[in-house]
């Protein structure tokens, strides 16, 4: 069995009830809203791709729509990508914001995230330039620079509340996984480490790096350690380093995307936050723990 959903961001509730009964109307199935104005199910619906209906009758709104199964529809293990993910930046183009060469690492940081790159040389390439930057220059960068994006402390807390493992992996750097992870409650988190000689960068990071058969690899770890199906598991990021894990996982979201990623999960969402993913599985805004 299957749900139609239907998500606004909370910013811009743009979800209504003459959309949705339109969408219905056609699909057929029950209506549930967990959120007015931002989030509804149509439970079991009858047409042969309710999908496609749906974004036909949303348009140009900036609402998703996304099909998802009832069964093990609540998940037990979560992993997330951070940068642009969980967080609103690229972390290493911060740093070379602070050496005034933003624009050209982060022209090879989109190259990668787009997989028009490998992953390992493009992310040598971009360290290599960061050599000589001060620690206390990142870590003014970390706290002053960094923002979480909206609705992921809601995600973890709330997943974490009902029963799952949470898990943060960065192909970015410890620096600030590890901090970003504390910050929002994940239970673990997993990224590169950027070398230093003394308090300045090397501009090398150790090997073997975080790519995506380490977050594919994390994910299948975790699932064996934990007993769980394929069908328990969450998987969501926005780059091609990402792509893996998302097509693996038993609900793989594409969040806020690259083209070849959003193409290719499970589900995309363009428009909500992350609590687009509590959506997913069922959950109400009277269910979230912020």
């Amino acid at each position: 069995m299957s749900v139609l959903c239907l998500i606004a961001n909370p910013s811009d509730p743009a979800l209504d009830s003459d959309l949705v009964n339109a969408v219905q109307r056609e699909t057929g199935g029950e209506i549930n809203w967990l959120t007015q104005r931002i989030a509804c199910e149509i439970v079991e619906p009858k047409s042969t791709d309710p999908l496609a209906t749906a974004r036909l009758h949303i348009k140009d709104r900036p609402v998703d729509a996304a099909l998802v199964r009832v069964e093990k529809r609540r998940k037990k293990l979560l992993i997330a990508d951070m940068d642009s993910t969980m967080i609103e930046q690229e972390c290493i183009d911060e740093l070379a914001d602070a050496l005034g060469i933003k624009d050209q690492v982060a022209d090879i940081t989109a190259r990668a995230m787009n997989g028009e790159l490998d992953f390992e040389q493009a992310l040598d390439t971009r360290v290599a330039l960061l050599r000589g930057l001060e620690r206390a220059v990142i870590e003014e960068i970390r706290r002053e620079r960094i923002t979480l994006a909206p609705g992921g402390r809601a995600l973890v807390h709330t997943m974490k509340a009902y029963g799952a493992y949470t898990s943060l992996i960065s192909g970015g750097f410890t620096f600030f996984a590890d901090y970003i992870a504390k910050r929002i409650g994940f239970d673990e988190a997993t990224a590169n480490v950027l070398e230093f000689d003394g308090d300045r960068l090397t501009g090398t990071v150790t090997k073997p790096i975080v790519d995506k058969m380490t977050k594919l690899g994390r994910l299948n770890a975790l699932s064996a350690e934990r007993g769980l199906a394929v069908e328990e598991t969450l998987a969501v990021g926005d780059g091609a380093n990402d792509l893996d894990m998302i097509r693996a996982s038993g609900l793989g979201v594409a969040l806020h995307a690259k083209p070849v990623v959003a193409e290719q999960a499970h589900v995309r969402i363009d428009h909500g936050d992350l609590t687009a993913l509590l959506y997913l599985q069922g959950y109400s805004d009277e269910d979230f723990v912020r």
